[in-house]
């Protein structure tokens, strides 16, 4: 186990982590140009994030169990290559139906950085360390839902919406060579055993846990409320009358929030334990749905900013729970690192993909149901919390590799 990573190597980490975002948020301001490029439906052009995400969900169960037989560096190059072809088709693409089949494609090369990184980080740092390390990244995958759009705002009113994706070929080939150059993590000198038996064990294993199934449903809830809020925002402002710039904008302010929460959980983290921050930055955030959705069915809403205040609370708390929850919810599965990242993504992009799935169908109904659906992740959330303390009194069952 390695001590501390170097910038270099958290720089790395930072770029994999934000993969996915950059691909789901470039594109945001361009929905409306997107729709009437390609004469379609607001609800179409929802689904374009809600098939990423069912295919982000899908790819990391597969990428997971790969990795910890294959190599972590051999899986990851191919997924950039994946993700980068993918992401020209979405460049070339000459109507809604193809796509939609690019960004499904797009996602299943973009998820091997999701599940890759986490992997490598429970391979090579320790207790303390893992976690200050995931609180070091996961604030700086916020800067994307701030940049990212205001970049593919700017690239749209320059170059046209399709430059987005051509932006992203670029982002994929970088992250491909910088892969190169990092040295394997995954532990293959061992004679492993036959696949199905050893998959068996793994997800018994993993699934076996309250720990791992508690602190996967408070990553889901609140990542899940989060892309509710981006699936929904962009045809909520413009209803509005917000531009596809102020749209963009728009972002900021939950970027800086996120990155507060980040920070400030990396602090708090000297002082404290995990678990006793945890049930005061769940108690944020569960507020915070619970405001919003009151405001959206107490009063009629012109302006974003009575929903945009209680959301950047929101962002405080998740930048704040996510190192939190993933290096919790790893830490007993370093024998099979990466098929526990798979599976613990895998759920919360499926419970992702749900939220976003029924913003995209009820688009017609605007803020109601952006904020419904945030408000039924809370409850998700309290769920997930009742088993991470239900957990505390479980002995974990740790797999000899």
């Amino acid at each position: 186990m390695k001590n501390q990573p170097s910038k270099i190597t958290l720089f790395w980490f930072a770029c994999l982590s934000m993969l996915g975002f950059l691909a789901t948020d470039m594109y945001l301001p361009s929905f409306e140009t997107i729709r009437a490029d390609f004469a379609t439906t607001q609800s179409l052009i929802g689904l374009s994030l809600s098939v990423f995400l069912l295919g982000m969900a899908l790819g990391q169960v597969v990428y997971g169990p790969l990795s910890d037989r294959i190599g972590r560096i051999k899986v990851l190059v191919g997924g950039m290559v994946l993700f980068s072809l993918a992401s020209i088709a979405c460049s070339l693409a000459p109507n809604i139906e193809v796509f939609l089949a690019a960004r499904f494609v797009q996602a299943l090369g973009a998820c091997s950085a999701t599940v890759i990184w986490q992997a490598v980080v429970v391979d090579r740092y320790d207790g303390k360390v893992s976690e200050r390390v995931f609180a070091t990244i996961m604030p700086l995958v916020a800067l994307s839902p701030a940049l990212a759009p205001l970049l593919g705002a700017m690239l749209e009113h320059q170059l046209g919406w399709r430059s987005i994706f051509i932006a992203l070929v670029g982002f994929g080939a970088v992250l491909a060579i910088m892969t190169l150059k990092e040295s394997e993590s995954a532990n293959l000198s061992q004679q492993q055993e036959k696949l199905t038996v050893k998959l068996r064990k793994d997800y018994g294993q993993i699934l076996s846990s309250k720990k791992f199934w508690g602190n996967m449903l408070i990553f889901a809830a609140c990542s899940a409320a989060f892309f509710a809020y981006l699936t929904g925002s962009p045809f909520v402002m413009s209803a509005m009358g917000y531009s596809g710039t102020d749209i963009g904008l728009s972002y900021a302010p939950q970027t800086v929030a996120f990155i507060i929460g980040g920070y400030g959980c990396r602090s708090l983290l000297n002082h404290f334990e995990s678990k006793k921050l945890l049930p005061w930055i769940l108690a944020l955030f569960f507020s915070s749905v619970l405001i919003m959705f009151v405001i959206s069915i107490s009063m009629t809403v012109t302006t974003i900013w009575p929903i945009l205040i209680p959301f950047c609370f929101l962002a405080v708390a998740n930048g704040a729970i996510y190192p939190l929850v993933i290096s919790s919810a790893l830490s007993d599965f370093r024998n099979c690192s990466a098929t526990a990242a798979g599976l613990l993504n895998f759920m919360q992009t499926m419970v992702c993909f749900a939220a976003s799935g029924l913003v995209s169908a009820f688009a017609g109904y605007g803020l109601f149901t952006v904020t419904l659906a945030m408000f039924i992740t809370g409850f998700i959330a309290i769920i997930g919390f009742i088993l991470v303390t239900q957990s505390r009194h479980q002995q974990p069952v740790i797999a000899t590799a």
